[in-house]
């Protein structure tokens, strides 16, 4: 019990030093309040900014616009993982293109976006939808195409074809690579709308840290870092998760629960 204890604890004991050594010097005014205030302070803003439902406001609006953005992306890098991954025709006709436009960086793309789809919501989710997709495509296909060949031919062997060969065996073998995508396309995710919603808008946690940025409300603007900080945290915890309940059949993951 004391060893489970400890290490449930452990992740959280250096982010609890930096937040005691952040109080410390803002009560030794080692470092400038006005630049960088104290975590009481950034802790009364965040309950005044809870009160008067500002802040409820603006994170509803860009958890909305990740996880839309998240679906539609990982959801075409998954397709076209899956398809490009079991077909070497596909592969051939499609692979190349994806690459191209995968190198090509999708923030670069923000003033062709605004002319595409203006400053609504469509400018925003398109470009986590694009930030998204390519590392789930590319480790989706790396995970079908790694599938140990044994395992395939033993499913076959047993009468396995089309769909239930891929349910039983394809995709239960390409999971772990899946996944290690999905963990890498939620934190480009975050890293997207932050730019994202810099775009003309009114709502969103960036259009918070932009407000007050014109403000020099430097208290608002750590609040907003934190936010992103906790929400990727929560995303990965999520995704991690899932990843053991799915996985629960790998001796790897087995282990670990």
């Amino acid at each position: 019990m004391r060893k489970k204890f400890i290490q449930q604890t452990l992740p959280w004991l250096l982010p609890l030093l930096l937040l005691v050594s952040w109080q410390i010097s803002s009560s030794l005014e080692l470092i400038s309040t006005k630049l960088f205030p104290s975590p009481t302070t950034v802790l009364s803003s965040t309950w005044g900014l809870i009160v008067t439902g500002e802040l409820a406001y603006h994170m509803q609006a860009s958890l909305s616009r990740a996880f839309i953005g998240t679906v539609i992306g990982g959801g075409i890098g998954f397709i076209l993982g899956m398809v490009n991954g079991l077909s070497n025709a596909s592969f051939r006709l499609l692979d190349t293109t994806i690459q191209m436009i995968r190198n090509i960086p999708h923030l670069a793309l923000v003033p062709l976006v605004i002319v595409w789809f203006g400053i609504d919501e469509g400018a925003k989710i398109f470009l986590v939808a694009l930030g998204v997709m390519f590392p789930i495509y590319i480790n989706t296909f790396h995970g079908i195409r790694t599938v140990d060949p044994g395992y395939i031919e033993m499913g076959k062997m047993y009468g396995l074809k089309g769909w239930q060969l891929f349910k039983e065996i394809l995709l239960p073998g390409a999971l772990p690579s899946i996944f290690v995508g999905i963990r890498y396309a939620l934190g480009v995710m975050w890293l997207t709308l932050i730019v994202a919603e810099t775009i003309a808008t009114n709502e969103g946690v960036g259009y918070l840290a932009m407000n007050a940025r014109e403000f020099m409300q430097t208290d608002i603007i750590i609040i907003t870092i934190l936010l992103y900080a906790l929400f990727g945290k929560l995303a990965d915890l999520l995704a991690r998760w899932g990843e053991r309940r799915a996985l629960r059949w790998h001796p790897n993951y087995s282990r670990q629960a």
